[in-house]
């Protein structure tokens, strides 16, 4: 009966959230059929230049060369090379695929490069609020597949549309340096921002609120690795769940790790998101575990694993940020462990 009523309490959140999500979009396209049309607005935006670099075969082995660190290089078409009428485009194709929470967060991850330039005076990486790349694989149209990336320093987005249905997002890569700003840098970056506040507050609340028990089972390890797994290679890590399983949590704490899971998957449009819970809930929530490393309050390496048959959510804070403020910079990403790209991880 306690772990019935312990895994009641995430299925009646995420389930709350799927309702919800569902009448919200009763008279909306599907987000896949909105990806298609604005997909199709930005193709018609560029010269014949510009297509050759923002327009790539769907099968490419570079639609699965991805990261989310300072690169010379990337594949794709340069915001900073687009007219406005094209970065116009290009930000409503990447509103498409987001939420508004994501969208949001998206933006403001971009904007961060603008207060490390100013931060920084030229010493480290290039930094540009308009070095993100946006490419296209396959000609986006409603009876086809293809593939959407919009990607730059610590932000790497990448989908699958087919038939007008979002059939894979993944990687869905956020990160921020600094998490929390601290240093009064730019005026439209404030002290005290925080773009990941979210999914890294609401683990610290998960791990509080278990008992010593509990607690020991979760912690996999007294120091925090130094940066998620498998970062730019393109299948998540293939491992075995660590940590606790949910079937051993009360319904608070339950509710705690469906709230947890679901400020990753709000990221994109509700019926993506909606389904992306569905499926956690149809492979069993019990299955699900919370892992942790590292320290257990902020400013310390810390971080955190939570993973199920259909997902793979993973955090690390360990790094200072551009000012030298210890463990004050987040990567954090969300995978699927049968296959990234809509390319299935063969089980042999």
């Amino acid at each position: 009966m306690k772990r019935q009523a312990a895994l009641a309490g995430v299925l009646v959140l995420l389930a709350v959230a799927a309702v919800s999500a569902r009448y919200l979009n009763l008279n909306r396209a599907s987000s896949g059929t909105e990806m298609t049309a604005a997909a199709q607005k930005y193709v018609a935006t560029l010269s014949a230049e510009q297509r050759e670099k923002s327009l790539l075969e769907y099968d490419t082995p570079r639609r699965t060369d991805w990261h989310f660190i300072p690169k010379d290089e990337r594949k794709g078409l340069q915001v900073k090379e687009m007219t406005d009428e094209q970065r116009a485009a290009a930000l409503a194709l990447m509103q498409s695929a987001l939420s508004e929470v994501g969208y949001d967060k998206a933006t403001k991850i971009m904007e961060l490069e603008g207060f490390l330039l100013a931060l920084e005076k030229g010493r480290g990486p290039v930094r540009d609020p308009r070095r993100y790349y946006v490419t296209l694989f396959g000609k986006p149209t409603d009876d086809g597949r293809w593939g959407l990336s919009v990607e730059g320093h610590h932000l790497s987005l990448n989908f699958v549309v087919e038939k007008g249905s979002v059939v894979a997002s993944t990687p869905t890569v956020f990160c921020a340096n600094p998490a929390t700003v601290k240093n009064e840098v730019i005026e439209s970056v404030p002290v005290g921002t925080r773009v990941l506040a979210s999914e890294e507050q609401l683990a610290f609340d998960l791990l509080a609120a278990l008992n010593d028990d509990q607690r020991k089972e979760a912690i996999i390890a007294a120091e925090a690795p130094r940066e998620v797994r498998a970062a730019g290679e393109p299948q998540p890590p293939q491992s075995e769940p660590e940590g606790i399983a949910a079937a051993k949590l009360n319904r608070a704490q339950t509710e705690k790790l469906g709230s947890l899971i679901a400020a990753y998957a709000r990221n994109l449009p509700e019926d993506v998101s909606v389904g992306l819970l569905d499926e956690i809930r149809e492979a069993g929530i019990d299955k699900v575990h919370f892992a942790w490393a590292g320290a257990e309050k902020p400013g310390v390496g810390h971080y955190y694993r939570v993973q199920g048959p259909t997902f793979l959510i993973e955090f690390v804070n360990t790094q200072p940020d551009a000012a030298g403020n210890p463990a004050n910079h987040i990567h954090c990403l969300w995978r699927d462990p049968r296959g990234d790209f809509a390319i299935p991880i063969n089980a042999d």
